[in-house]
């Protein structure tokens, strides 16, 4: 594996920073995916990116894919991450859009595709349930089917943005009585404005809103919905959650916001003098470079290992694992670093109508909610310890 960039893909990058600069909203706050923002703020990059040809690269391009190689990807990846770039929502784009064009059939392929390309069809995942989470094996809810529909009943949980989805992607189970309970589960798609369909909100520690309970009485879907064959969703949703996982790592994001924290720390003072010069913290953000450089690495090969042509294994469980330990132990050390201004609101001192009435400086406005929304990455898309399962018995053979 080479390491060093060509003079071609450096040329490459000098291409994607400048048309970054040029064409970014300038409307959105280069402050990455938050509470505050309205949805037409999370997509506009995306339709910008629809209109170049950009918003799939990783797409094959017989399917509006750029053709880029992997390693163009990553170069384009940290340059999104430099300006902190909301990119194009994961659940069309990374996950449901590679089932689609791998298992999906034409008609399907054809109505699905263009408007996850073109950012004008927003998608939630249907996947956990209160009493299936990690074990999403043991998933209730039901697809029967009557005659040309399916007849969904079921609540599943954490739908993220569903809010504000077109379509959600569900697995529902269509055959109770198979013999293992990854059995007898398919995968089919749902209009989410269908009769039927109920999405509550699940207020947040941080006081956020983006995940929901998600209810579905008797709700009707075309049979032409079902991804791929009947009872083989199990399949299709293992292969999906390889591709987000992999996503989850977010490395380039993980350099920027190293970078963010040392600047943070030469201006915050402990006992006079700046923060980034007391060993003990430094100590901890050294090791905090060290981690992420071994997981850079981690990643490279995996990117080395698709332009060879093969798929992310259990690297990328690998890649889940240590990439959300980081993120978390980065928001640990940013809400360290900013100290009593961690504290995100003093309440009842502010005469505009508002009861939260902001302190501190600017970086340390969100620290505190990043700390506590960050909590979550080491759980969704399969949670650390199922991870572990995985490369236990994928690798070790155990």
């Amino acid at each position: 594996m080479n390491l060093d960039f060509s003079p071609e893909e450096t040329a490459f990058r000098n291409e994607v920073r400048t048309f970054i600069e040029d064409n970014y909203p300038k409307n959105v706050s280069a402050e990455g995916l938050r509470d505050d923002l309205s949805p037409e703020d999370m997509v506009a990059w995306h339709k910008v990116l629809g209109e170049k040809g950009w918003s799939v690269p990783a797409w094959p391009p017989e399917y509006g894919g750029t053709g880029w190689t992997p390693t163009q990807r990553y170069i384009w990846s940290e340059e999104n991450a430099r300006v902190n770039a909301i990119m194009p929502l994961p659940f069309g784009v990374s996950m449901v859009g590679p089932v689609i064009y791998t298992f999906g059939n034409e008609a399907q392929k054809q109505q699905h595709l263009p408007g996850i390309r073109s950012g004008d069809v927003w998608w939630c995942q249907g996947y956990s349930e209160p009493g299936a989470g990690s074990d999403l094996a043991s998933l209730k809810t039901t697809a029967v089917r009557d005659g040309d529909h399916y007849v969904i009943n079921g609540q599943k949980t954490w739908t993220t943005l569903a809010q504000h989805a077109d379509w959600g992607f569900f697995l529902c189970r269509t055959d109770p009585d198979a013999a293992k309970p990854q059995e007898g589960i398919s995968f089919i798609l749902v209009d989410m404005k269908s009769p039927g369909i109920e999405v509550r909100p699940i207020k947040l520690i941080d006081g956020g809103y983006e995940v929901n309970e998600t209810w579905l009485t008797d709700v009707r879907v075309p049979v032409e919905n079902l991804v791929g064959e009947e009872n083989k969703g199990w399949t299709y949703a293992k292969f999906l959650l390889a591709h987000e996982r992999s996503g989850i790592a977010g490395v380039a994001r993980s350099k920027r916001a190293v970078e963010q924290l040392r600047e943070i720390a030469d201006k915050e003072l402990l006992d006079g003098k700046p923060l980034m010069q007391d060993f003990d913290f430094a100590r901890k953000v050294s090791q905090l470079d060290i981690d992420l450089a071994a997981l850079e690495i981690t990643e490279l090969r995996t990117l080395a290992g698709e332009e060879a042509g093969r798929g992310p294994g259990p690297e990328s469980s690998i890649l889940k694992i240590k990439g959300t330990e980081i993120q978390q132990r980065l928001t640990e050390l940013t809400l360290e670093a900013v100290g009593h201004y961690g504290t995100p609101y003093y309440r009842d001192l502010s005469d505009t109508g508002s009861n939260e009435y902001p302190i501190g400086p600017d970086y340390a406005q969100h620290a505190a909610a990043s700390y506590f929304n960050m909590r979550k990455t080491s759980i969704y898309g399969g949670s650390n310890e199922i991870q572990r399962n995985i490369i236990s018995k994928m690798i070790l053979g155990l």
